[in-house]
């Protein structure tokens, strides 16, 4: 047996769900271990990125980049409907989900 069989990823994705940057990451494949939804394998190369096989079954959870040891050798792309961004009117502040430094709680009562 010469041939050799290959994991390759699905080309007909609707988005590029996780983005490894192949110069910080080792291949340690932690977030291969940790995902809820089994969307990567590892790379049959050594220290490489794992392969992303089904990212059509991405629940977008963030534990693959939660849990790396390196920071920034992964993003999670979320889609668009899923990127939530608001303004203060007051200031022209842009707000948005998951950012470094998030506004101070909203400590108005509801208007009844």
């Amino acid at each position: 047996m010469a041939e050799k069989a290959y994991l390759v990823p699905n080309p007909v994705t609707p988005c590029k769900v996780i983005v490894f940057n192949e110069n910080l990451c080792t291949g340690c494949n932690l977030c291969v271990e940790v995902c809820r939804t089994d969307v990567m394998v590892p790379n049959p190369e050594e220290g490489k990125p794992p392969i992303v096989l089904y990212p059509d079954e991405c629940w977008f959870c963030g534990c693959c980049a939660a849990d790396c040891p390196i920071p920034d050798a992964i993003t999670v792309e979320y889609p668009l409907n899923q990127r939530v961004g608001w303004k203060r009117k007051e200031t022209g502040e842009y707000f948005r989900i998951g950012m470094k430094n998030p506004p101070p709680p909203n400590t108005k009562p509801p208007v009844c």
